[in-house]
């Protein structure tokens, strides 16, 4: 339907946490329930929608540009799981120049050419690497290209680092028109104290979780065979828990501008938990969650 709004979100995360494949099984979560998606990768390494596609790997949006010069969007658009649209923005050869110029590139592209509007799109999911320091990886936000981000993060604190980091970003360019914090994906949560790390970063940030994502054996073998968990594994555990986050991401509506800690907070904060989980390794408490 003309004229119909777009949701368009960003999932951003470190690099390794587990990114792309919640945004390949939120994508394909999405389309079995109905809507016309397009996943769109802003990593330079171009692996987004791999396993929306049989593990295959597409031409990217620069690829085109440096063979062509000049190229119909539509060219750089390939179907994967479902009918979704899977786009990679690509990145500039290894050492040259900003990998962040993809995303720009390629973004303005399809807008330019309404390809978005043209195919009726209900979702475009922007799968962008965690580091927002890099002016082309803050596009999403800055730009308001994205109305809604959500980051994916475990408890370990590099991951809460990029997260904290993420929410800096969006704090900044809150004031003029950028994208606002939807929530976190808790991912490869396999304890409570791990749960309870991370219920705890949220309340200080002013934030919320958007869903607890277990690390499981499912997720490995579906991608060692080049799909998603929602296509390999329709009825898992692990597909169910992908589902609920998608419907989780379907109704939410409001996001926020979280309150990140400053470089102090952090490691205040960080070490409080260290000493934790030593007293619970220890034996000294039980859970992590009665010192909340």
């Amino acid at each position: 339907m003309a004229g119909k709004e777009i949701k368009q979100i960003a999932i951003y995360g470190k690099g390794g946490i587990g990114k792309s494949t919640t945004t390949s099984n939120l994508s394909a979560a999405l389309s079995d329930m109905g809507y016309k998606v397009m996943q769109f990768g802003c990593d330079p390494k171009a692996d987004s929608t791999n396993t929306l596609r049989d593990g295959s790997y597409i031409p990217t949006v620069l690829d085109l540009l440096r063979d062509k010069g000049k190229v119909d969007a539509r060219d750089a658009i390939f179907e994967g799981y479902n009918g979704i649209y899977c786009v990679e923005a690509g990145g500039p050869a290894p050492g040259v120049g900003c990998a962040g110029r993809g995303i720009i590139t390629a973004v303005q592209l399809l807008k330019q050419q309404n390809v978005f509007e043209d195919l009726e799109l209900d979702y475009v999911i922007y799968d962008v690497l965690g580091d927002v320091v890099c002016g082309g990886f803050a596009v999403p936000i800055r730009e308001g290209i994205a109305k809604h981000v959500f980051t994916v993060s475990s408890s370990d604190f590099m991951a809460i680092y990029a997260a904290n980091n993420l929410f800096k970003g969006i704090q900044k360019y809150s004031n003029s028109g950028g994208a606002l914090l939807g929530g976190v994906i808790a991912n490869s949560v396999t304890s409570e104290y791990q749960r309870s790390i991370i219920d705890d970063f949220v309340a200080r940030t002013k934030t919320q979780v958007m869903q607890y994502v277990p690390r499981s054996i499912t997720v490995t073998q579906s991608e060692l065979s080049g799909k998603t968990t929602i296509e390999a594994a329709p009825h898992s555990e692990q597909a169910k828990v992908y589902r609920e986050l998608a419907k989780r991401v379907d109704e939410h509506t409001e996001s926020v501008t979280p309150s990140p800690l400053d470089a102090k907070q952090l490691r205040d904060w960080a070490a409080e938990w260290a000493d934790q989980i030593l007293a619970i390794e220890s034996g000294e408490v039980r859970t992590a969650a009665e010192h909340i």
